[in-house]
């Protein structure tokens, strides 16, 4: 906060107790000034760049003057007519980046003082830390630089100095035997150095002392009171200005340091290490391989890395987080290159249901692992394709081969199951016990999360190509085993049919979730005003939402534990009024309503047990194993009968992308089988995010407004691109596009050019570049 005392304004770092952040805090100083304030009383708790690019400074002058702790930079990029003024001690970096204001430290300063400086003062009245005065400029045009220090400098004094002055005064130093610290002077390029007492030398290479002129004596003692003046300690005029105790370092010229002549690696070779050796040094007699100096870059055998295109070897976050797995990347690519039909037909060679489950139902799991989220950016809209996808035309089928597959269950997994299996040209027979196909689709999910055309569309398109349906039959365990035997692999899916309820008093007086939905399914739903739902999660917020569509006023969804509902479904529930609460364990159900544990009563005119759904499994033989209510199998989805397999929720509850998955790897296993084949399931590792660099695309994006924007922004995660970065990167051109059968190509590299810098992979957005070590050599 700023406050005024006659002409000073007064800016304190710290506000209710609390310290200011650096950037608020030269928002206030900036604003200061830009209201006229030309001489600022700062009260520093640490913040950084105090005193810095004030600009109006080169019309009026500025004075500003530092009490308490002053963080890095003060002064940095100071400008001409700024004096800053710090009472104590400094940071690092004072005077950092200076282009001309008059800096006066009343203390010591740590590291980096006055580094990269190119015209101002900074005057220390104490001792400075590492590399103080490094990387300092002169322009001719303006006054050099100049850095006075009372006392010493710390280790690395002026490296790469390239301009200006400096003057250690050696007045109580740090280390009495040496007031120029370790190394200094390497790589100094310019400037002079005005040193008073002992040290242990500086680098010959760059620098040398030259004697100190009249001129320079003149010009010494006058600038040194004005020195001592600025730091308050005129008295000492009299001890410092003893002119043997001075010595001045000089940087050498270009022409001075080319003088020095250095033995070549060959000429080592030929005149010490063989002649003193032998020709072959020390093992010259066990191996014929040329072991002369190699040169400085290398191609070829001698490179110490090699690079490997390594396109589609591992798979992209996204198609590995998708348990269909639809490679997303290969989607986007085609619309990269204009091909949108098939971009979006793409999608059937892996799921029936594109425009239903990834345009609207599924969580889209493929977003939550999209690599862009590693940097918080908005994942790839993926629906933008999904919805398309209804509009899909059927796939070319293959003649039927003959052999039969009985699917039991007409459910989303069931039918994921027959799709794949007439894709691979063999019949499919779907038998469901439901009066149309599509299991919980079309008679239990509201028509608020999937318009009906959409998922009409679907199921039409799934009829023509499954024309064999059986429906309104519930099998018998003498049914099933019949179609075991006449066919030559059976799938169940038969999902979670049997709604589980609490064993409670009153339990007879609710209703089941899935009940409940298929009654509102059918516009037959009577919620009344009030509504419990036992059970918190997805489906508990479907039918919060379907309730008030009927009427229900009051909605609260109780649980054990924190809900699991997450997504659309919990915000559509929020959205009409649905309170959460949790944890509570209910006792009983009565007729006013819902009795917890602790003998509070939730008035509901209905309450409704979303807690789950179990599988009916009586018409199974025992045959088949089970565990705790579900059929058990193996990776493939093979039970315990080897021509039997099971998928979905007769299996483990699960998404409805889970059951289409299981449907289609079930059905991939059971094709490699009828076809002889030993099943070879995908088992390629996922990138590692660390491979993709995302620095080429957009991270201000809010959202994606089409499918070209979408795919321009796909990082192409394990899949090449195309983009031809790697070869236009490449500073020897030892890489070129080789163009394959078709539409293929692969990016190949010329051993002979390569040097193995590995900027391919360090520049390729897709990490399918790999950089491995070479194989030694003898």
């Amino acid at each position: 906060m700023a406050t005024h005392s006659s002409t000073t304004v007064h800016i304190s770092g710290q506000e209710d107790g609390r310290r200011v952040e650096s950037r608020i805090l030269e928002e206030r100083i900036q604003r200061a000034v830009t209201q006229g304030a030309r001489d600022l009383a700062i009260e520093a708790h640490g913040q950084h760049g105090l005193g810095g690019r004030l600009w109006i400074s080169e019309k009026e002058p500025i004075t500003v003057s530092i009490t308490g702790s002053a963080g890095q930079r003060v002064g940095a990029m100071g400008f001409p007519n700024t004096r800053i003024e710090v009472l104590g001690p400094a940071s690092d970096d004072v005077g950092w980046l200076n282009a001309g204001a008059e800096i006066v430290v009343h203390g010591n300063a740590s590291n980096g003082c006055a580094n990269a400086m190119a015209q101002g003062k900074v005057m220390i009245g104490g001792n400075i830390g590492a590399r103080g005065m490094t990387m300092t400029k002169a322009n001719p045009r303006f006054t050099p630089p100049e850095l006075w220090v009372l006392g010493s400098a710390g280790d690395s004094f002026a490296e790469f100095m390239a301009g200006g002055t400096a003057v250690i005064c050696g007045h109580t130093p740090q280390d009495p035997e040496n007031v120029l610290g370790f190394r200094p002077c390497v790589g100094m390029v310019g400037g002079r150095i005005l040193v008073r007492g002992p040290h242990k030398g500086f680098s010959l290479k760059d620098a040398r002392l030259e004697p100190i002129s009249d001129a320079d004596w003149d010009w010494l003692t006058t600038n040194l009171r004005g020195f001592l003046k600025a730091i308050r300690r005129p008295e000492l005029l009299d001890v410092l200005t003893v002119r043997e105790t001075w010595q001045q370092i000089v940087a050498k010229s270009p022409y001075e340091k080319s003088a020095v002549t250095r033995r070549s690696m060959s000429e080592f070779r030929t005149q010490v290490w063989d002649r003193e050796l032998g020709r072959g040094g020390l093992i010259g007699d066990l191996t014929p391989l040329d072991r002369s100096p190699i040169p400085l870059i290398v191609s070829g055998e001698l490179r110490r890395f090699v690079p490997v295109w390594e396109n589609k070897v591992r798979k992209a976050p996204c198609q590995s987080s998708c348990p269909t797995g639809i490679p997303v990347q290969q989607r986007w690519q085609l619309i990269r290159d204009g091909h949108v039909d098939e971009a979006v037909d793409l999608a059937l060679a892996y799921t029936p249901f594109p425009a239903t489950v990834c345009g609207y139902l599924c969580p889209h799991l493929c977003m939550q692992g999209c690599t862009r989220s590693t940097k918080s950016m908005i994942p790839v809209d993926i629906t933008f394709l999904g919805k398309a996808g209804v509009n899909s035309k059927i796939p070319a089928l293959p003649e039927l081969s003959g052999k039969k597959v009985a699917v039991i269950g007409g459910g989303a997994a069931g039918i994921s199951a027959a799709w794949q299996i007439r894709l691979q040209g063999h019949e499919a027979v779907i038998h469901d016990m439901d009066a149309t196909l599509g299991g919980k689709l079309t008679s239990a999910i509201p028509s608020t999360r999937i318009p009906k055309d959409v998922l009409d569309a679907e199921l039409t398109r799934v009829r023509q190509v499954l024309p064999h349906v059986h429906l309104k039959h519930k099998l018998t365990r003498d049914e099933f085993q019949g179609i075991v035997d006449t066919h030559d692999f059976t799938v169940l899916a038969v999902g979670a049919q049997k709604p589980r309820v609490l064993p409670v008093p009153g339990a007879d007086k609710a209703i089941a979730a899935l009940t409940f939905l298929k009654l509102a399914k059918k516009g037959q739903a009577k919620p009344g005003k009030r509504l419990v739902i036992v059970g918190a999660g997805n489906v508990g917020c479907d039918v919060a939402t379907e309730a008030a569509r009927f009427g229900a006023e009051d909605i609260t969804l109780i649980d054990i534990q924190k809900p699991a509902a997450f997504g659309k479904e919990k915000i559509d529930a929020e959205a009409v009024g649905a309170k959460f609460r949790w944890p509570c364990f209910t006792r009983e159900i009565t007729d006013q309503g819902l009795v917890l544990t602790t003998g509070e009563l939730i008035p509901a005119d209905t309450v409704v047990f979303s807690i789950g759904d179990q599988p009916d499994l009586d018409f199974l033989p025992a045959t088949i194993a089970q565990n705790r209510g579900y059929v058990v199998v193996n990776d493939q989805g093979q039970t315990s009968e080897s021509k039997v397999f099971a998928i979905g929720d007769i299996v483990k509850p699960g998404l409805l992308t889970d059951a289409i998955g299981a449907g289609r790897k079930a059905a991939l296993t059971i094709g490699d089988m009828l076809a002889g084949r030993r099943p070879t399931p995908d088992t390629r590792e996922t990138i590692a995010y660390s491979r993709i660099k995302l620095e080429y695309f957009d991270p201000r994006l809010p959202s994606f407004s089409d499918m070209g924007q979408c795919a321009s922004e796909c990082s192409s995660c394990g899949s090449c691109r195309d983009c031809g970065m790697c070869e236009v990167i490449c500073p020897r051109g030892a890489i070129s596009r080789k163009a394959l059968d078709g539409k293929n190509f692969e990016m190949v590299c010329d051993a002979e050019k390569c040097i193995g810098c590995g900027f391919c992979a360090g520049v390729c957005p897709c990490g399918v570049w790999s950089m491995f070590p070479n194989t030694p050599m003898g």
